[in-house]
């Protein structure tokens, strides 16, 4: 059984469509990356994915359960996490206030996966414990990414979803957060991630789906990947 199952998506913004064929799939403790230039309708099939535009054709299945036309909440509810695009914390609470807002309790103990709560993701990352009482817009561009991955986290998902990982963020602390999240695929963590740095990606992910206008053109594995320079030139403009 897949964790999560995309078939024929279509959507767009009022009369604009953006997504005219787009299906994947994501196992259980799998990691995948949606790759492709800008425009090409990869956060806008994250948006899809929680509720945040509807659905025109398609199918979203999530542990079998359809999602097409669920609220953000719901699909929170069923295991869905996100950490969005630009961060998006709360730049007027505190670090801990932002880890609390959207907590969800965990019960997985007896499967063996860590239970994220304040003690857990504290652990995690040290500087957040550092940190607790700073306000979100206190924080430095890299210490708001792992308070979106631990607000994430803090809902207890079974699949974490990434919307541009290391964007705008230094080297030194993009590696931070690819070591971050190598730890997590460590725990049986399910991924989708969406960055521009290639080298970084097809270490950590088991498969990429490469989108271009609206549809997926090219899925494989990284070592398929790494082999077709051509495909990487032509849709990734690397």
């Amino acid at each position: 059984m897949s964790l999560l199952s995309v078939q024929g998506l279509q959507a767009g913004y009022g009369p604009a469509q953006v997504l005219f064929d787009v299906s994947f799939k994501v196992e259980p403790g799998q990691a995948i990356s949606l790759l492709g230039r800008n425009g090409m309708g990869r956060s806008t099939t994250v948006k899809c994915l929680f509720g945040m535009l509807p659905i025109k054709s398609g199918t979203v299945r999530f542990l079998e359960q359809p999602c097409e036309g669920l609220p953000s909440y719901q699909l929170a509810r069923l295991g869905l996490g996100l950490v969005p695009e630009g961060r998006q914390v709360f730049p007027n609470l505190t670090v801990e206030e932002n880890l609390v807002a959207t907590a969800r309790k965990g019960s997985r103990v007896a499967t063996g996966w860590r239970v994220w709560d304040l003690n857990a993701v504290y652990g995690f990352f040290p500087r957040l414990l550092q940190r607790r009482r700073n306000m979100g817009s206190q924080l430095s561009g890299g210490e708001q990414q792992m308070l979106a991955i631990a607000r994430a986290l803090m809902t207890n998902p079974q699949l974490l979803v990434l919307d541009e990982a290391t964007e705008g963020l230094s080297p030194v602390i993009r590696q931070e957060v690819w070591a971050i999240l190598a730890a997590l695929r460590k725990e049986g963590m399910a991924m989708i991630v969406i960055d521009k740095h290639l080298d970084s990606l097809v270490g950590l992910v088991d498969c990429h789906y490469i989108l271009e206008k609206g549809r997926v053109v090219w899925q494989g594995d990284s070592r398929a990947l790494r082999a077709q320079s051509d495909v990487v030139h032509r849709y990734l403009g690397i």
